[in-house]
Formats: structure tokens, sequence, C-alpha cells
């Protein structure tokens, strides 16, 4: 088990989900930072935002798959899986998240007027979830510019 640790870290597809994911956390931590004046280190490893860090991370391996294996059986594969993750992160996990802001907004009102509720919780339910399809599009060319950037260097001897 040890011995497959270098190798994964130094494995260009692994690199490049790696990138893919960490420069889009980075870009919505610097976002909040700068837009709002908000110092959130959640945001590092929260879901939800601009741009998707899920889409970001699966594009970025499908990208790097097909720029190293051209278009293989594993490239469709990744494709396939990579549309699902988008699917759902603008399908179900943003409705999931509108559905909590509605329920964080019945239990407050509720407890603002002092009506018993059944719910008991210590904070209320995460509502950055899912993602618009603007955001699932930032990722995608997130993904897309890291895993390329990333080949042009490893591959022409930059790095």
């Amino acid at each position: 088990m040890i011995d497959i640790l270098p190798q994964i870290a130094h494995n260009y597809i692994a690199q490049a989900a790696f990138w893919g994911w960490f420069t889009a956390q980075a870009i919505k931590f610097v976002w909040q930072l700068v837009r709002h004046g908000k110092f959130r280190p959640e945001r590092l490893v929260g879901s939800g935002g601009f741009p998707s860090s899920h889409t970001s991370f699966v594009i970025a391996t499908t990208t790097a798959i097909y720029l190293k294996n051209g278009a293989s059986d594993l490239f469709i594969l990744s494709l396939v899986f990579s549309i699902v993750v988008m699917y759902d992160a603008s399908g179900v996990r943003l409705e999931a998240g509108r559905q909590a802001q509605i329920l964080n907004q019945i239990v407050d009102y509720f407890t603002k007027k002092n009506i018993p509720v059944v719910i008991t919780r210590k904070e209320a339910l995460k509502e950055l979830l899912g993602h618009t399809p603007i955001e699932v599009f930032g990722g995608l060319i997130l993904g897309i510019l890291v895993a390329c950037i990333q080949f042009y260097y490893i591959y022409n001897g930059v790095i």
C-alpha cells in the first residue's frame, strides 16, 4: 500500500484531478474573501458555489485521460461519469439545497412564534449543496484548462 502512494502522487491523471479540485476550491475561498470580505476557511473544502469543484475534478480527470490516452474506453467511461456528476450537481443537489433553505425558514418561523416543532437540531441544515448551471459550466471550463495546462508543462519538460 505504501508503495502505491508515490505512484499516485506522480500520476498525471491523479495530479490533474487534484489540481482541478484544489483550484476550484481556492477560487471559491478567494472570491468569498474579496467579494464579501469574509474569511471562511470552510470554503476551501465546502460544496456549492462558483466554480463547481466536483465538475472541475471530474472534467480535469476526463480531459487528462483524453490527452494521455485519446478517445479510449477509459475516456468514454470517465466522460459518462462526468456527465452524471454534473447532472447531479445542477439537479438533485441544487434542489436538495433549496429544500434545506425552505425547511430552515419554516423551523425559524415556528421557533420565533413559539410553536412546538418535532424537528430538533443544533444548527441549520446546510443550504449550499448544489450548483447553478453557470457554476457547473465554470467548473467544466476550469477542469479543461487545468488538465491542458498541466499536460503542456509536464510533457514539454517544464515541470
